[in-house]
């Protein structure tokens, strides 16, 4: 008997105005990307806190992709700037950590790039596939790596 394969799960923020637009859009033209994405709908990324991407991972995502409106284009004029500052932020404390920061990207999409952002989230479940499990998420379901 084969091990299984592992399929990275990956939580994707995007936000109402382009990205999740852009993923409705690829829904409509029957492109596909793969099935072990979720997609939460959020009003702008710039409403992202930080602990919403640590927790992600802390509760077993294997990564996760926070997608925004076009930079000078986001319907609340600064907030994917916000949002690619907290990004930036917490890939460089996952680094610091031991952890591979490519397991939390942001990219900037509009509303009509649709085979684009299916392309995106394509490269990052391979990107994540190619890292392996996520190392928080081992931790928590190994009950020998616990710590008391």
């Amino acid at each position: 008997m084969k091990p299984e394969a592992f399929e990275p799960k990956i939580l994707a923020f995007c936000c109402h105005y382009c990205a999740y637009s852009s993923a409705d859009l690829a829904g409509s033209m029957r492109l596909q990307y793969p099935p072990n994405v979720r997609i939460i709908r959020t009003p702008c990324t710039g409403r992202l806190e930080t602990e919403y991407f640590m927790k992600a991972l802390e509760k077993g995502a294997d990564g996760v992709l926070v997608a925004g409106c076009l930079e000078g284009g986001c319907h609340f004029i600064e907030g994917n700037y916000c949002a690619k500052r907290r990004v930036d932020y917490i890939r460089d404390l996952l680094a610091e950590i031991g952890i591979d920061k490519e397991r939390l990207r942001m990219v900037n999409v509009s509303a009509a790039m649709a085979r684009p952002l299916t392309e995106i989230i394509t490269d990052m479940v391979e990107t994540v596939r190619k890292l392996g499990p996520n190392p928080l998420g081992a931790a928590r379901t190994n009950p020998t790596l616990e710590t008391a």
